[in-house]
């Protein structure tokens, strides 16, 4: 049985001053937060609250150790103007997947939907209604036990807060193939969902921005040869009319969009393949013609057409605009707003009635 969520809600209208449709994603929060406390072994007190600052003791173990997981998904406005969510479920096994790895404790999954349903019900008059907006959510989990020493902490909050969306990418995107820096090993943290990654990321994405580049491609730790994935997304080459996407190998994160572009691509008719894809391949295929489009896949960005890979000295550009890819997105988007059928059950309602 789940436990009883509390509720104290504001009523501030705030919404009503801002153009949620042009917000950047980020910049501006809504309302409430969802929130819940790990204390002597379990979970206790889920509540949504007014947004506020959160006092954190200096030696909290997440500013020292790195024990901070996140996830990241959307809610949008259904014909009749329900929120609804976009596979959930999965958001809240890849959290746990990824407590798993950083030794923190699993957050119960129908918890973890339940406080979703609930949160953007209340928060419903934030969802942006314009083409390529959304409410994004950010669920995240860190330690907040005041301890200085190298161990698991025995105490973590788990909180959900919003943000409205604009379209992240206005154009198709340029990236840079990096060769210096890795993302992740085999054996590290690659898969999860972890803070730390993200860290790790910036100076040299800054650095590829300085070359006139929007993120990183990320290669493998080893030799600088393998495509692994893009900053904040995976993603996926169509070559001589088949696509393929890097397998997860252990540092490569499961995206849910790119698992559900799997899904959607195979029925579309193409032949999808997750396997390891190389530079050398993707130049070949450049030089040949069969290198047709490419695309990247993660919640905040959609899909995000590729026009050019810088590599070395080598610039790898992209005949098209990713016409496949634009198609999936047109797929995905019509699908979060029930303007096109949901045949594979992935759009789940947060209608206030539903929840209680």
């Amino acid at each position: 049985m789940l436990p009883q969520i509390k509720e104290t809600i504001s009523h501030s209208g705030r919404e009503k001053n801002i153009d949620l449709n042009t917000s950047v994603m980020g910049t501006v929060f809504t309302d409430h937060m969802f929130i819940c406390d790990y204390e002597n072994g379990q979970w206790n007190n889920p509540r949504i609250e007014p947004l506020q600052t959160i006092a954190t003791h200096p030696a909290a173990m997440a500013l020292h150790y790195g024990q901070a997981i996140f996830e990241g998904l959307k809610a949008t406005l259904g014909k009749d103007e329900t929120p609804l969510l976009f596979r959930p479920e999965e958001n809240a096994k890849r959290l746990n997947f990824s407590a798993d790895r950083m030794g923190m404790p699993a957050f119960p999954e129908d918890l973890f939907v339940e406080g979703l349903k609930r949160f953007v019900a209340i928060e419903k008059d934030w969802i942006p209604t314009a083409d390529g907006t959304a409410l994004y959510l950010r669920p995240f989990m860190y330690a907040d036990e005041a301890f200085i020493g190298m161990r698991a902490a025995t105490k973590y909050k788990f909180i959900i807060f919003a943000s409205p969306s604009g379209p992240f990418f206005s154009k198709p995107i340029k990236l840079w193939a990096e060769t210096k820096f890795i993302r992740a090993a085999n054996g590290g943290t690659g898969e999860a969902k972890a803070a730390g990654n993200y860290a790790a990321a910036i100076r040299p994405t800054e650095m590829a921005k300085a070359k006139g580049y929007d993120q990183v491609l990320w290669l493998d730790a080893r030799e600088f040869e393998y495509v692994c994935e893009v900053g904040t997304m995976n993603i996926f080459f169509k070559i001589a009319g088949k696509f393929i996407t890097p397998n997860l190998n252990g540092s490569v994160l499961s995206g849910i969009t790119r698992l559900s572009v799997i899904d959607l691509l195979r029925d579309k008719g193409f032949e999808v393949t997750e396997r390891p894809i190389s530079m050398t391949e993707i130049v070949e295929a450049s030089k040949n013609g069969t290198l047709e489009e490419a695309f990247g896949a993660g919640t905040a960005v959609s899909i995000a057409p590729v026009a050019e890979i810088g590599y070395k000295d080598m610039k790898i550009t992209f005949p098209s605009e990713a016409p496949v890819g634009k198609d999936v997105k047109a797929t995905l988007d019509g699908m979060k707003t029930q303007q096109l059928e949901d045949k594979f059950g992935w759009i789940v309602a947060a209608e206030r009635e539903a929840v209680k």
